[in-house]
């Protein structure tokens, strides 16, 4: 089950290029300033932490990291997934008991990008917690519902979707039947892992994912898709 601690005081994120940091000594000023450019010209916080070995600064997803948790803000490809999977193992190296929390707000992407993170949450032995802000959609629901059971949750104004695989295909016709295999391969094996991790029919599953299906925090958690809906009351307890 959950541990009393807030699910806030733990977080993990992208950047692994000053993980020797994470046993320095204790921090005694923290600033934070806004510099380091991030993804599609988006300014990423840097932090500023004084302590006896003198100054370090950090990107807030490195200084999140050491708290052991990791960030899928973005859509699922192939790099999203090589970055996420890479901080998993690390954290997992690091201490192979204490829970990791990966935050989830994405649209979704590809489905063996996505396959990737899902087979790594499931292999290691920490419990990977996962939390929904924003939105979890199509393999962001997925990633979501693959949580440790019981440590699958969403803030309260998250907005979460499933759905079929989507794809598309062109080329000659024998090429077009193959890849609409592969699809079908694909909505076979999500729906049965979808049944699996919300205990819902298979043939519910597969009727509900036909066309965009939503659903609020309180609908997921009734779905099956998480166990709690994060509120200060139930944080504070």
């Amino acid at each position: 089950m959950i541990r009393s601690t807030s699910p806030y005081q733990n977080f993990t994120s992208l950047n692994l290029w000053d993980c020797t940091s994470i046993k320095a000594p204790a921090v005694t000023t923290t600033s934070i300033l806004g510099t380091a450019s991030g993804t599609a010209g988006t300014v990423v916080p840097m932090v500023v932490e004084q302590s006896g070995m003198g100054e370090r600064a950090f990107d807030i997803y490195s200084r999140l990291l050491r708290e052991r948790i990791v960030f899928l803000g973005t859509p699922v490809d192939d790099n999203v997934a090589d970055s996420l999977v890479a901080q998993m193992l690390f954290l997992e190296a690091e201490d192979s008991e204490k829970d990791i929390q990966i935050y989830i707000n994405s649209p979704g992407g590809s489905v063996t990008a996505g396959m990737a993170i899902y087979d790594t949450m499931q292999q290691i032995r920490p419990d990977v917690v996962t939390i929904c802000y924003g939105l979890a959609a199509s393999m962001g629901a997925f990633l979501l519902s693959g949580g440790t059971p019981g440590k699958r949750m969403a803030l309260p104004s998250a907005r979460i979707m499933i759905h079929q695989p989507l794809g598309g295909a062109q080329g000659q016709a024998v090429d077009i039947e193959i890849q609409a295999k592969e699809i079908l391969y694909h909505k076979r094996i999500l729906n049965q892992l979808l049944a699996q991790h919300t205990r819902q029919p298979l043939e519910k599953i597969e009727a509900d994912t036909e066309r965009d299906f939503f659903m609020s925090p309180a609908e997921a958690k009734d779905y099956g898709l998480i166990d709690q809906v994060i509120s200060r009351e139930n944080t504070a307890n």
